[in-house]
């Protein structure tokens, strides 16, 4: 077998070496590689079916009902197979529908993991009941459930107000498992047939059979065959939202923040597949998937998350209709999966920010990441060698740049076998990591999920010797060609393959790895090359359970082996930095994403802002977009513009393909060295918010980088806003994304409230569009009147160099002369904070008096950093400013007044950050 698979290998390598020059003439993705719905069988089936009259009814007789759930039988009165409904009001105003089969013929796939827990219930009553159907309380004031019996459905109702309606166009279809007809008459004994007679409930009606389909059984594209041994198994649900015109969610696509109806094309495809340089304004898949979406009006926010892995597929529709003498919009909703069973949460806020809420309470929050993480990584495809590296750090030093990560891609192994370092370009891993450390900064080496098949490769001979790989259809080790040649798939669904996964990262087993190394996780899809749309077959096995079932899984459970086995080399103390591409709900919880192979165009760096607010709209805040563009080369004003957007973006990260021209920062010219560095200050000196910002979407699920409405939830004016976003409540940005841009139009919102530019501490007055003249060192940043926002002003090397310098508080006044922020520190890497060791101060501005306080007394953490300085703005010149502190000191302070900005700065309080103190204006 060896020896003829030999040919083979070698023809992959040849491949393999081809591919760059293939990526690096093409333009665009090659559509023909990826299914639409048309080619897929399973989807072409459910489009097949219009809206119309449901075939299924409610059994009422079915009816139990418990403390925890209310179950019911449905029956489609076409084919006679039922169904159990189970319905569940959970916690938080929440409410999960699940559906599947009563009897299937084996059991069908329910996903794990994603869950943090099993969802606390409430219980459900019974308000009315007749023959028709039945009403049921939902807990708050006027919210019920109403089943109705014939045909199935189910309304949300809050009063008069229907919130949403389920099966309401008739689109549930559960196609049940059954026995393929052609292999029956030699599987099926006459025994067997009695004893399914036997097992009938009295009064059950017998399955009838239904005619095959193209496609049930199996299915072949292009060269790619799919046996689909268990035939059939699909299901399709309609949500109907009255009265919304806006949905947002389901990423990952690169489209339009708002979505668009799918009416007359394909539906968004959830399927996380390597698209190569991928299209933009497209429902195509992308590499992450997450079933949520949201609807939102003035009124009120939902979320509907579908909890299903498989390929799927959402199709969008908005009609309108007349009621009550006015035109009401409603935008209808349909899911499609391939398999497994219907499971879905339905969040009825009713504000963004409970919605937020209920979907953490189910699958988590954004994980708080190391401090260092959050600010800029320097990567491409590949630096080269040690010197490399080593001339790239002091690149950084010598154009006093700050970075705290430097990257290294796949060529930085031994022949692409991971968990290695090439022997010759990277001999001493261990003195690059020392230098790197000496100098107070870090490194992210790739491991990917593709292991060499390599008889004299440790992790391989494991992986084997343990059968933890995916297996084949027919239960040999499933392989496929990625970068390292011939490649096997480790199962990471395994919990003992996870396990052992993460046993590798500890420092004995990673060979030259120190405490300052970290990890990304990419072409984790999973990616197959050779495979159908590059990626892997669906009747791969994954113990019982089909590749198809679990599709969507793959890079989640690869992203949380890999944070667990940074987590245990510490021995438990230090948080993980783990970057994946491929993503599924609950992804958050282990680390960051970004969005993929995009391309050093005007139109990527649009597209970055939209994709990065979908995420964080369904709990994944640390997003970010590769700067400059990953495929082709960004021209100097464009990677400018770049910069100065990912500086305002969770994650920071430049990135570049193999084959394009080195664009390090300082490479094209003083002036844009000078332009690109003034954007990288910017993030450091903010870092002190960003931190505290990601330390709330830990502990609440609120979203770092949010679109206004979310904040501004009444005002229709920003729903369909997508080229400036929120950082926290507290900083608008208005990137400029539009090649020689002369000028911006902000929506700066808020009725009765006031912006400060941040540069220029001229105030506006919210509720207007502004237009901002811009030039290239242009970076439109607002400040929130009536919030205080703290910097760290004296930017080093990196954020660790900054650990211990003193603080700047913006105190930006609203109209009613207040304001108000925090503070939050704490080592900056460990999980000691989860031990109370933070600090974490309450500040407050009223009448003349900014205070320090601290809100949470429990909390034990010590700082060298102490207040340097307080800026005020859209304040009257006092007479004097004095200090006072937690001990009865007063002193007073010098300060400088700036009537045209109203801008009032304090020199020198001089005290501990995590003191109490107050400063009185008289």
């Amino acid at each position: 077998m060896r020896n003829m698979a030999a040919p083979i290998d070698r023809m992959g390598l040849l491949l393999l070496t081809l591919l760059p020059v293939l990526f690096s003439i093409s333009d665009a993705v090659d559509r023909s590689n990826f299914k639409t719905c048309e080619q897929s069988a399973f989807c072409k089936r459910q489009k097949d079916v219009k809206p119309g009259q449901s075939p299924y009814r409610a059994l009422l007789e079915t009816l139990e009902l418990s403390d925890t759930r209310l179950t019911l039988q449905l029956i489609n009165d076409n084919n006679k197979v039922r169904l159990l409904l189970e319905l569940y009001r959970l916690q938080g105003n929440m409410t999960r529908v699940k559906i599947n089969e009563l009897k299937p013929l084996k059991p069908r796939y329910e996903v794990p993991d994603v869950l943090v827990k099993d969802p606390p219930t409430e219980p459900l009553s019974v308000l009315n009941r007749d023959e028709n159907g039945m009403v049921l309380s939902l807990g708050a004031d006027s919210q019920r459930l109403i089943i109705s019996a014939r045909p199935f459905r189910l309304d949300i109702v809050d009063g008069p107000n229907v919130l949403l309606s389920i099966n309401s166009r008739g689109l549930l279809v559960f196609e049940h498992l059954r026995l393929r007809k052609d292999t029956k008459s030699e599987t099926d004994t006459e025994q067997d047939v009695e004893q399914n007679v036997a097992d009938k409930d009295e009064g059950e009606e017998e399955v009838k059979e239904e005619e095959d389909q193209p496609g049930m059984w199996e299915e072949t594209f292009k060269s790619h065959s799919d046996s689909k041994p268990n035939g059939p198994t699909s299901i399709s649900l309609d949500f109907s939202f009255p009265g919304v015109e806006h949905v947002y969610g389901i990423p990952e696509h690169a489209d339009t923040l708002k979505l668009k109806s799918t009416e007359g094309g394909d539906p968004y495809r959830l399927y996380n597949l390597d698209v190569f340089q991928y299209e933009l304004h497209n429902p195509m898949a992308l590499y992450g998937a997450v079933p949520v979406l949201l609807s939102h009006t003035t009124d009120r926010t939902m979320g509907v998350f579908w909890l299903n892995a498989a390929e799927t597929w959402v199709d969008i529709s908005s009609s309108a209709s007349v009621q009550g003498g006015s035109e009401k919009s409603q935008t209808d909703v349909r899911w499609i999966s391939e398999s497994g069973i219907i499971d879905v949460f339905v969040m009825l806020g009713p504000r963004p920010t409970d919605v937020f809420s209920q979907y953490a309470s189910l699958t988590g929050t954004q994980s708080f990441p190391p401090l260092a993480a959050l600010a800029y990584h320097q990567c491409r495809w590949n630096y080269n060698d040690q010197e490399d590296v080593k001339a790239v750090d002091d690149g950084f030093d010598e154009h006093d740049i700050p970075y705290d990560f430097i990257w290294l891609d796949i060529e930085h192994t031994d022949g692409k076998r991971y968990f290695t370092w090439d022997p010759l370009k990277f001999s001493q891993p261990r003195e690059m990591l020392q230098n790197l450390k000496d100098k107070k900064r870090k490194m992210v080496t790739i491991v990917d999920p593709h292991i060499k098949v390599d008889s004299g490769y440790k992790i391989h001979k494991e992986i084997s010797s343990k059968g933890f790989y995916i297996k084949n259809k027919d239960g040999g080790d499933y392989e496929g060609w990625c970068w390292p040649g011939n490649a096997g798939y480790p199962d990471f669904t395994k919990p003992e393959m996870r396990a052992w996964w993460a046993s590798m990262f500890a420092y004995d087993q990673y060979e030259g790895s120190m405490e300052n190394l970290y990890t990304w996780n990419d072409m984790n899809e999973p990616s197959v090359f050779n495979g159908p749309e590059v990626t892997m077959h669906k009747d791969a096995l994954h113990g019982t359970w089909e590749h198809r079932d679990v599709h969507n899984l793959y890079g989640f459970y690869v992203q949380m082996a890999t944070a667990q086995g940074l987590i245990q080399r510490s021995g438990g103390v230090e948080r993980p930095f783990v970057l994946t591409r491929a993503f599924f709900a609950g992804s958050q919880r282990y680390g960051a994403v970004w969005t993929g192979d995009n391309a050093a165009e005007w139109g990527h760096l649009k597209m970055s802002i939209p994709m990065c607010l979908s995420l964080g709209l369904v709990g994944i805040s640390f997003c970010g977009a590769d700067v400059g563009g990953f495929f082709k080369s960004p021209n100097p004003e464009l990677l400018v513009r770049w910069y100065q957007a990912g500086a305002y973006q969770p994650f920071f990260r430049a990135h570049a393909h193999l084959d394009t021209p080195r664009r390090e920062p300082w490479l094209f010219g003083p002036e844009n060295t000078a332009l690109i560095r003034e954007a990288v200050r910017q993030r450091y000196t903010l870092l002190p918010y960003w931190y505290q910002l990601f330390y709330h979407a830990h502990r609440t699920g609120q979203p770092v980088m949010r679109p206004l409405w979310v904040e501004y939830p009444e005002n229709a004016a920003t729903f369909a806003i997508e080229d400036e976003f929120l950082l926290g409540k507290d900083l608008l940005v208005h990137p400029v994304t539009d090649e020689g841009s002369r000028g911006v139009t902000a929506h700066l919102p808020g009725e009765g409230e006031v912006w400060y530019d941040v540069h220029t501490y001229k105030k506006h007055q919210g509720n207007q569009n502004l237009y901002i003249p811009v030039t290239m060192n242009s970076i439109p940043v607002f400040q929130r009147g009536g919030s205080i926002i703290s910097r760290k002003e004296r930017v080093r090397r990196s954020s660790l160099c900054m650990q211990d310098d003193p603080y700047t508080l913006y105190v930006a006044v609203n109209a009613q002369g207040t304001a108000e922020g925090e503070l939050y520190i704490d080592d900056g890497h460990t999980f000691n904070y989860e031990k109370q060791q933070f600090i974490h101060r309450r500040l407050t501005f009223a009448e003349g008096e900014l205070s320090s306080s601290n809100p949470s007394p429990d909390s034990q953490f010590s700082t060298a950093s102490w207040i340097e300085k307080v800026v005020f703005m859209g304040v009257t010149k006092p007479n004097a400013a004095t200090l006072r502190t937690a001990g009865g000191l007063e002193s007073a302070l010098e300060f400088e007044f700036e009537p045209a900005t109203e801008l009032l700065s304090l020199r020198k309080p001089g005290v501990n950050a995590g003191a109490d103190w107050t400063i009185q204006l008289r």
